[in-house]
């Protein structure tokens, strides 16, 4: 499965909603940490079915990074039942971002 793209209309739906435990990544394109991070969040949705990942563009989904505080990116967020309960600042390494979610 790949990652979803997260906006406020979908937000609830997918992200505050979902069954499974879920990874947001907040990124923006042109942050350089944000995109060594991409591919590893990309490979992390297509090898763990039992986690839905979801991506944030801060620059589309201002309110959205206000609402969680994001004042640096990557920001990673974990998420479960709508509540969270793990975040990070910075690049991580697929085996930090996993360690995440466990």
């Amino acid at each position: 499965m790949s990652a979803v793209k997260i906006n406020k209309a979908n937000f609830q739906e997918e992200v505050l909603g979902s069954e499974k435990p879920v990874l947001l990544d907040f990124y923006a394109d042109w942050c350089g940490p944000c995109r060594m991070v991409l591919p590893i969040v990309d490979e992390i949705a297509q090898e763990n079915p039992e986690v839905k990942v979801c991506k944030v563009n801060v620059d589309e989904e201002a309110e959205l990074a206000a609402k969680y505080q994001v004042y640096s990116i990557p920001s990673l967020f974990v998420l479960k039942n709508g509540q969270i309960v793990n975040q990070s600042v910075g690049a991580k390494s697929k085996e930090e971002i996993l360690e995440m979610l466990k």
